[in-house]
């Protein structure tokens, strides 16, 4: 594989994205018009009001939902359900406790076929990649909730994903775990290499972990807002820049 051929993986194109829902029978507009391109390799963060639809977008591009009208592609092929080339980490790892470390995120791959010592071998890297080896003989119940999160993003990394799709991922945490997470959430995606698309209501999460961040319309017909965050990495969240996008984002929102 060509070095420019690894850097177009994991390519997003949105085009005139619609979804709406039935509430009491009446239908509620949720998306419209939604028109995007997301590079591979980049990290996007969703930001919006309660409502604005952000966890929909999200599952749309993960093919939990059909859009109403519109297309998602994925290296310029239509997405149809669910794909191997992309994984999604929610809230909630949701791990199995009847499993260990290893067996969670080795589960997936046994699922698909891989033999289990080659399950497991996969597995390991990437348990070591999220700073658990020590861990991998523990029970669900024995881990804080960093460490569960941890143990999620290790599962989901497993089958290898173009894009990684992060719905709150870090919103259940405390908030000094929160900050140590992020950071090991930019060091993953540095290393991997895969482009990560992140729901978050945390506007300073936003700023920290994005390249660029999308903000959904709070008002219905009202358009997309992209906003480039040009910040040097590692980001420091104390920094007059960082500040400064930190109000820019608040202003979006009428917040001071």
């Amino acid at each position: 594989m060509t070095l420019v051929e690894t850097r177009h993986k994991g390519e997003v194109t949105i085009r005139d994205l619609a979804k709406s829902f039935l509430i009491d029978g009446e239908p509620l507009t949720v998306l419209k018009g939604i028109d995007l391109s997301i590079q591979g390799g980049e990290s996007l963060a969703i930001v919006g009001a309660s409502g604005s639809g952000k966890t929909t977008l999200l599952r749309v591009l993960a093919g939990l939902e059909h859009p109403d009208r519109g297309e998602v592609r994925i290296d310029g092929a239509p997405i149809h359900g669910l794909g191997r080339e992309r994984a999604v980490i929610f809230q909630e790892p949701r791990l199995l406790p009847w499993l260990t470390v290893l067996g969670n995120v080795a589960f997936g791959l046994e699922v698909q076929g891989l033999p289990k010592a080659e399950a497991e071998a996969r597995a390991r890297r990437y348990i070591r990649l999220v700073g658990l080896a020590e861990f991998e003989g523990a029970w669900p119940r024995q881990l804080s909730g960093g460490m569960a999160q941890r143990v999620g993003i290790a599962r989901a990394l497993t089958v290898q994903p173009e894009i990684l799709l992060l719905d709150e991922p870090l919103g259940a945490l405390d908030a000094m775990t929160k900050m140590s997470m992020q950071e090991e959430l930019v060091r993953i995606w540095s290393e991997e290499g895969v482009t990560m698309v992140l729901v978050t209501h945390d506007l300073e999460e936003a700023i920290f972990l994005a390249d660029r961040v999308l903000v959904l319309p709070t008002t219905k017909g009202g358009g997309i807002r992209l906003i480039d965050i040009d910040l040097p990495r590692p980001r420091d969240r104390n920094a007059p820049a960082f500040v400064q996008y930190r109000r820019r984002l608040m202003s979006e929102f009428g917040l001071h």
